[in-house]
């Protein structure tokens, strides 16, 4: 994995390249932010900078044997810890075939994705105090090919208090050349004596026109789809990925919304009806999808209307669609319609009937349009 093929976060790109040719490399970093931003993608493209035998001006060479390896995520040199749960083994070794894969196919996932591939059943995972001797096993090792060894921890707010501890003393008297990678989500979770013993890299959204150029030149959306997208994903690609996945044949999601705030603006019941039915049909992702649709919509009409034109962030035809809707939308109600779309998320994650749900979203909103 190269860093051309993390989208965006151009500017920490840069500093960790300079690092490595300025021969200053810290031996324990933590990449923090959203699943969404690319923190694992970018510790792996770093790690592959850095084992890179042919190293180019901004990025590994990718033919050389090294970073063969690693795009196989198969490097001896280049190791791996996430959290699992203890069943046949305690470390997370019997996992690293589904790792890799899942890798490969897409380095932006969450740890609920992770625990739905491995299918754990409702267990907690963890990394345990088991994983950690593994590691310092691990990294014992005389390297392979007599550069660096690199640990690169995912979620690593996920060690367990035991192995944390057991982290911390190997950061304190780490082996010769060797570079520890925490990537990590929730960094106040760690352990302060940790965080202090890395160099931190807080990860940005990434940038909209990152995120328009690669659904363009990857997924082949027109300007208008990829501005839609971009904008409503603010920043985040698991988000911008799964609005891709959406079939085009169930329409579009501010098609929705509009149909939602007119039929409920003119208070009719039967069109209502009518959409809370079509509603319930599609699939419960989408569904799910939608009411964060309603939520990023919600908030670009206050924008619209206390901030400037120019931070909205929405496509050419949702920006026609706002500049007459957000008179509607103001402080009298804001705050009801967002408790309403976040309660309705909330209930649905928890297989309340859709039908009932949607139907119930008619009726407040049509009470809150008018409340304005």
């Amino acid at each position: 994995m190269q860093f051309k093929d993390i989208i965006g976060q151009d500017n920490f790109k840069e500093k960790l390249i300079h690092g490595v040719q300025k021969n200053k490399i810290s031996h324990a970093q933590l990449f923090t932010g959203d699943a969404g931003y690319g923190a694992l993608g970018l510790s792996i493209a770093y790690a592959q900078y850095v084992l890179c035998l042919d190293k180019k001006k901004n990025d590994s060479c990718g033919t050389c044997s090294s970073c063969l390896k690693i795009n196989k995520l198969q490097h001896p040199d280049l190791h791996f810890s996430f959290p699992t749960v203890q069943i046949e083994s305690k470390t997370s070794n019997p996992f690293l075939s589904h790792w890799r894969e899942q890798v490969k196919k897409n380095p932006y996932f969450t740890l609920f994705d992770w625990t739905q591939i491995i299918d754990i059943k409702g267990r907690q995972p963890i990394i345990s105090v088991w994983e950690s001797e593994d590691i310092q096993r691990k990294l014992t090792l005389t390297s392979y090919e007599g550069g660096y060894k690199v640990m690169i921890i995912w979620m690593a707010d996920k060690m367990n208090s035991q192995c944390s501890n057991k982290i911390l003393k190997i950061l304190e008297e780490p082996p010769n050349k060797t570079i520890f990678l925490l990537v990590s989500q929730d960094n106040e979770i760690l352990l302060d004596t940790i965080k202090s013993r890395c160099q931190i890299l807080h990860l940005n959204r990434v940038d909209n026109a990152a995120i328009k150029l690669h659904l363009k030149t990857k997924y082949q959306l027109d300007q208008e789809q990829s501005e839609s997208i971009a904008s409503f994903s603010e920043g985040n690609i698991i988000k911008a990925l799964e609005l891709i996945n959406i079939d085009e044949q169930e329409g579009s999601l501010c098609d929705d919304f509009i149909g939602l705030m007119r039929s409920s603006y003119k208070k009719n019941v039967v069109e209502m009806m009518n959409w809370a039915e079509d509603m319930a049909q599609i699939g419960k992702e989408r569904q799910k999808l939608f009411l964060i649709y309603c939520s990023h919509m919600l908030r670009q009409c206050i924008i619209k209307n206390y901030g400037s034109i120019d931070h909205v962030k929405v496509s050419e035809s949702e920006l026609s669609f706002i500049n007459k809707f957000s008179p509607f939308i103001n402080g009298n109600n804001i705050r009801e319609f967002m408790k309403s779309i976040d309660d309705a998320y909330y209930q649905l994650d928890r297989n309340a009937n859709p039908k009932i749900l949607f139907t119930l979203i008619c009726f407040q909103s049509m009470r809150l349009l008018h409340k304005a």
